[in-house]
């Protein structure tokens, strides 16, 4: 493996503190322009870092719900700062969900099991980071079957109810019965069980390119 990569994913502990210093820092200076220069800046530096599908994922919604909820937030106060707040709050959320995104989670349990993690956290982590691709599917799937049945419109309670939360939460129940086995069958157990690391995780050259540039761009987003 190369030191030096920027087709390889972010180390991905090194992904989980770069998303906690963009949400921290974005939120902290939320009512400054400098806030809104530090996550530009973010957002460029996650495109050289190649992270353009999960950008163009995610940008849609910031934009949409930053631009609503700035928009309410001007409406209720008609003050511009309280505006640039609520919309750089959601830039901060947004944009630090990107690094997670695109890390796969048999890479962060991998990463925390190096480093000696609990296996309850490393455990959660993992079921955590498979449920959420999971849920999307299952809630896409029972909307088809709605269509197919003819349900009618979620927006009326009684439908809502019967034909779209009931089936969603048996599916979120059988799934999370299977991810249970699934675990077991492959060695995770909590307590002191041995277990080995067949591929290990390793810090790479872009790995510190990377981390210096969202640490400066929060010093510098600081001290400006």
């Amino acid at each position: 493996m190369s030191f030096f990569s920027f087709r390889q994913k972010i180390y991905p502990l090194i992904a989980l503190f770069a998303g906690a210093v963009v949400l921290v820092f974005g939120l902290i200076g939320a009512k400054t322009v400098i806030a809104s220069y530090f996550l530009l800046g973010v957002l460029c530096w996650y495109l050289i870092f190649g992270y353009y599908k999960q950008v163009l994922r995610i940008l849609p919604a910031a934009v949409f719900f930053g631009g609503i909820f700035a928009a309410i937030a001007y409406a209720a106060s008609h003050d511009p700062q309280s505006a640039l707040a609520m919309a750089n709050r959601f830039g901060a959320l947004f944009l630090a969900a990107v690094p997670g995104m695109a890390t796969a989670p048999v890479r962060m349990t991998r990463a925390l099991s190096q480093v000696h993690t609990p296996r309850s956290v490393t455990l959660g982590m993992l079921i955590a980071m498979s449920f959420v691709p999971m849920l999307k599917v299952e809630i896409k799937r029972v909307r088809e079957a709605m269509k197919t049945r003819g349900a009618g419109s979620i927006l009326n309670p009684k439908i809502l109810y019967r034909a779209f939360l009931v089936p969603l939460v048996m599916r979120l129940v059988n799934i999370s019965d299977t991810l249970a086995l699934s675990v077991e069958t492959r060695g995770f157990a909590l307590g002191k069980a041995p277990y080995s690391i067949y591929k290990r995780e390793s810090i790479v050259l872009s790995d510190i390119l990377f981390t210096l540039g969202i640490l400066g761009g929060a010093i510098a987003a600081v001290i400006v």
